[in-house]
């Protein structure tokens, strides 16, 4: 059962004191910052001197190093710094902020970035294709992901994530996980994986809209606080307990919607100038075809 809300002098024992908060002060935790450091060192050893020794490739694309390493300094940004104190001491809306971070920015980034020869080493181990291609279905990653996503914003489990570091810890590896299976489909890090044409990718990314709305919108509408955490929370700033929630489900309903019909629009475009490259070269074809009869 979740303790109820405690107030006044209590609640910044648990909290912090609002009138500490500094957007210039950046607190570094040293987990994250040594995770963030293995995760970009074992990427650049892969596409570093891994790839020369073991002849993975000839060369790596600048572009997927600096999408990579991207992703790696969203993670750090979201879970450090003031966006890490206010989403845990102070403010719901500050924690969906994070949450969009480590699940919409920083997993397409990593896809992106990644080689496929990079990842070929990998699948040939024993076991790891037939696993690979089960957790990379469509169909798998959106089970996955929206239960993950749904189960968590239950008030029972989120509270308890703020309550305790280790499950707050467990939260977010969860969430990143599942966003990485989210994108994969997308992303096709991997051609040997890939299941969706680009109109079906249109469609999935659309899909995965609707249950994050209807999370969304039920926060954004209800008219009580649903997390006790934040309700006992200091205020910083103008914003009631209220004010916050109604905030933070405006922020995954409207941004957190904008990322997948980005995403949509990119992946069109996308389709669309390979079907022009097709047709022109169609073209070429038959013109070669024409000359050739007429002569």
């Amino acid at each position: 059962m979740l303790a109820a809300p405690v107030h006044g002098t209590l609640a910044w024992l648990a909290h912090g004191n609002p009138a500490d908060f500094s957007w210039t002060r950046w607190e570094i935790h040293a987990s994250v910052l040594i995770g963030c450091l293995l995760f970009a060192g074992a990427y650049l050893a892969g596409v570093g001197p891994l790839r020369r020794r073991y002849r993975l490739a000839d060369r790596v694309e600048r572009w997927q190093v600096v999408a990579f390493l991207s992703g790696v300094a969203v993670l750090f940004v979201a879970l450090n710094g003031p966006i890490h104190d206010l989403s845990d001491n102070f403010l719901f809306s500050a924690h969906m902020v994070q949450h969009m971070l480590i699940t919409m920015v920083a997993p397409p980034l990593w896809l992106i970035g990644t080689p496929a020869w990079l990842l070929r080493p990998l699948l040939r181990r024993r076991g790891v294709w037939p696993v690979a291609r089960v957790l990379t279905h469509p169909l798998i990653a959106f089970i996955v992901y929206n239960v993950v996503f749904i189960g968590w914003h239950f008030p029972a489990l989120y509270n308890a994530a703020l309550e305790n570091h280790a499950v707050h810890i467990v939260q977010h590896l969860m969430f990143m996980g599942a966003a990485v299976l989210m994108w994969w489909p997308v992303a096709d890090p991997l051609p040997e994986l890939a299941r969706l044409s680009s109109p079906l990718q249109m469609i999935y990314l659309f899909a995965f809209g609707v249950p994050m709305s209807v999370v969304s919108a039920l926060i954004t509408l209800s008219e009580n606080v649903l997390y006790p955490w934040y309700d006992a929370a200091p205020r910083i700033w103008t914003l009631t307990a209220l004010d916050d929630q109604q905030l933070g489900g405006l922020i995954m309903w409207i941004p957190g919607g904008l990322v997948f019909w980005a995403a949509i629009t990119i992946v069109f475009f996308r389709w669309w100038r390979r079907e022009q490259a097709e047709d022109a070269r169609e073209r070429e074809r038959l013109l070669a075809t024409s000359h050739s009869a007429s002569r």
